[in-house]
């Protein structure tokens, strides 16, 4: 045991488990990529039809790499193997979302973003140009 651990587990236990900073780390990505699922479900019920928000692949992805970090320490090759690509899937995600975001057109009427396949603009009514130049969104996280 390290000085971090013996400050943080006197006795080398807490609740009758050992504990120790690597054990804190496989936890906090156990909880991390756990909590992905929470953020889907919410977004789900709040808009009554399934989504996937990008918090959920953002959590994926620091969730997998805390576990594969772990699991590297641990050297568990079968735990090295589940996470060793999962990185993949998820950044690509991000990747498409964000550049889906930044294609939408803003609508000379209103204002409003428009997503990019968009003809009319969903809030006015008013024709959409191909040839408008794609919004430059400041971050909308509200």
């Amino acid at each position: 045991m390290n000085g971090l651990d013996s400050w943080l587990f006197p006795g080398g236990q807490f609740l009758g488990i050992r504990w120790s900073v690597w054990k804190l780390i496989g936890y906090a990505g156990n909880v991390i990529f756990f909590s992905r699922f929470l953020v889907q479900w919410y977004a789900t019920e709040k808009l009554k039809r399934v989504v996937v928000p990008p918090a959920f692949w953002w959590l994926s992805l620091a969730g997998s790499l805390l576990l594969l970090i772990y699991a590297l320490r641990q050297r568990d090759s079968v735990f090295i193997l589940a996470y060793l690509f999962t990185w993949i899937p998820y950044t690509r995600n991000l990747i498409i979302h964000y550049r889906h975001l930044e294609a939408h057109l803003t609508c000379n009427g209103c204002g409003e973003l428009c997503p990019p396949q968009s003809r009319y603009c969903f809030h006015c009514g008013a024709p959409l140009h191909k040839d408008q130049p794609p919004a430059h969104q400041p971050n909308r996280a509200a």
